[in-house]
């Protein structure tokens, strides 16, 4: 990865704008969003089992005043980032793939949502895990095919040691950090503020890097998710006006790990994204030890709940969660300047 490119005036000014811009657009419709949720009793229903599909009474006790809050607020970011894309920054080698990626998470995550509004689908809480897998494994098969066989992408930059070309092993490694990505932002909006909050400072570094690598057009895509992000989490901090839904957490977590191998930094996506990958690997580590050994890592799964059960408020978590995703981000960017 080469960071041979100077920053332009120019370009710092565009983003900065598209920054503002998205935000105040996604400020001015959050209202408009929130009362169409309300009017509409589109709510979130409590899940009343765990991943492993067993009961999950602590969560439920945790989190029983919650029930009914509008959900599918994520509209708000993916949708305000996707239309500013298509009509001012279309440009098919930087934003063609992280606008697919974005839109098509976020259309099948809304399904999701819908599905668990009106009490449908895996015990009433919408698309049972092996179908919401399998297509989002299409999904990430289609980037991982156009990346590989449409742009050529077919090497690995580790920050000090090089950059490395690993031919068609791309294609899995892909398919696997976007899905395992895509699980571990789903596991991580479980608290007001968290999965916003974790994911602003990962679009920052990115948005840093593309323009170090002179992609100005993939820099304000990321300005636009920043600050459409920032909008949303005005009204997401506890207690939150509405929830993103799994059209928010899935977008985000699609879009992220395409956005770190456009810019061939994905060897530092799990210091960028480092909340969210304790999230999933703690969630994993949970499951199988229930399935295998018959008993509980943490007292209840993903491991923000688990402080929540050990007595910790919320806002505590999600503030202390949001230091760690600073400091990972922090980290992340240092590496990913290294030749």
């Amino acid at each position: 990865m080469s960071v041979a490119v100077s920053i332009q005036t120019e370009d710092i000014k565009q983003v900065a704008i598209y920054v503002i811009v998205s935000f105040v657009i996604a400020f001015l419709i959050a209202p408009l969003l929130t009362n169409f949720l309300f009017k509409n009793r589109i709510g979130k229903r409590l899940r009343q089992h765990g991943s492993d599909g067993n009961a999950a009474p602590i969560f439920t006790k945790l989190h029983k005043d919650k029930e009914g809050t509008p959900t599918m607020g994520g509209v708000l970011f993916w949708v305000t980032t996707a239309v500013l894309t298509a009509i001012f920054n279309l440009d098919r080698a930087e934003t063609w793939l992280p606008l697919f990626a974005l839109v098509s998470a976020g259309v099948i995550g809304a399904v999701d949502d819908i599905l668990n509004v009106l009490g449908k689908g895996s015990n009433g809480g919408g698309l049972r895990l092996k179908y919401k897998l399998w297509v989002y494994v299409a999904v990430a098969a289609i980037g991982a095919w156009w990346f590989y066989s449409k742009l050529g992408f077919n090497t690995l930059h580790i920050p000090h040691f090089g950059t490395f070309t690993i031919g068609w092993l791309y294609i899995p490694l892909f398919i696997a950090t976007v899905i395992f990505t895509a699980f571990s932002m789903n596991q991580t909006d479980g608290l007001d503020g968290l999965a916003a909050g974790v994911s602003m400072p990962a679009f920052g570094v990115f948005m840093f890097i593309a323009l170090t690598q002179g992609k100005v057009h993939l820099a304000i895509f990321c300005a636009c998710m920043f600050g459409a992000l920032l909008s949303f989490l005005w009204f997401n901090i506890h207690p939150a006006r509405f929830f993103m839904g799994d059209t928010g957490s899935m977008a985000l977590g699609m879009t992220l790990p395409v956005l770190a191998f456009l810019t061939n930094s994905v060897a530092v996506l799990p210091f960028l994204l480092l909340i969210p990958y304790i999230e999933g690997i703690a969630t994993m580590i949970q499951i199988f030890s229930k399935r295998v050994f018959h008993r509980k890592v943490f007292l209840v799964a993903p491991i923000h709940h688990h402080f929540e059960a050990l007595g910790w408020p919320e806002p505590r978590v999600t503030m202390r969660f949001w230091v760690i995703a600073a400091v990972g981000c922090s980290i992340g960017l240092m590496l990913a300047l290294l030749q």
